[in-house]
């Protein structure tokens, strides 16, 4: 049971701290960013001074080759005017000092080679820092567009779906109305053209287009006067 609780627990806290890395993600990233901006400085700055070192190695043991260059030269001379005691010091003086000068240009070639890599360390991490920005702007601005889209109420949409609606039926209702008042100015003409036919034809001009019930009448009578006859 006690272990049963203890994973439990170390399960929550994972998910906890799990939610909380999620939502504060973009801020997370951001300090890390400066943390590496910092460190990159840093490394920037001893590799400066690396490369004071570097440089003071290099000016000792340029010295240090003039002064043996000098040295040698003395010797011989002493040799050769027969100063043994101070041919003897400076063999022992230029013993010494290659030495010395052995160990510098040991040192400057270890600096040379450790600013060369340090170097393109630098120069790799600026690469991948700049990746980061660019990246982390590009987040920024995902995160920006969704605050904004969660910035318009649901309400907003709505109203504007129930307005898309309302216009819907608006422009419906105009373009029946435009139908039945075409329609009506159809069936106007029509009429007026009709009556004008019965003002002539009253008129006498051309056939009659009305029947009156006189009319009907001798037809009527015509027709069953022939049917007598025929019955007849």
């Amino acid at each position: 049971m006690f272990k049963m609780m203890s994973t439990l627990i170390r399960g929550r806290t994972f998910d906890v701290a799990e939610a909380f890395a999620d939502t504060n993600t973009i801020s997370i990233l951001r300090q890390q960013l400066r943390d590496a901006a910092d460190g990159l400085s840093s490394a920037k700055r001893s590799v400066a001074v690396v490369m004071a070192y570097a440089a003071r190695e290099k000016k000792l043991a340029e010295k240090q080759a003039v002064q043996l260059a000098d040295l040698e030269a003395r010797a011989l001379e002493a040799i050769r005017l027969g100063h043994d005691a101070l041919a003897s010091d400076a063999a022992a003086a230029i013993a010494e000092l290659e030495k010395e000068h052995a160990a510098t240009t040991k040192a400057h070639t270890h600096y040379t080679a450790e600013i060369a890599k340090l170097r393109d360390q630098v120069a790799l991490s600026e690469q991948r820092l700049r990746t980061l920005q660019r990246g982390k702007q590009i987040a920024d601005a995902v995160q920006h567009t969704h605050k904004l889209r969660g910035s318009i109420p649901n309400g907003v949409l709505a109203s504007l779906r129930d307005a898309e609606a309302t216009l819907e039926r608006l422009r419906e209702r105009q373009s029946h109305a435009e139908e039945v008042e075409i329609a009506m100015v159809e069936m106007t003409a029509s009429s007026s053209a009709e009556q004008v036919v019965e003002r002539l034809a009253e008129a006498g001009c051309g056939a009659s287009v009305t029947t009156d019930a006189d009319k009907v009448l001798k037809r009527l009578q015509a027709k069953a006067a022939g049917a007598s006859d025929s019955v007849s």
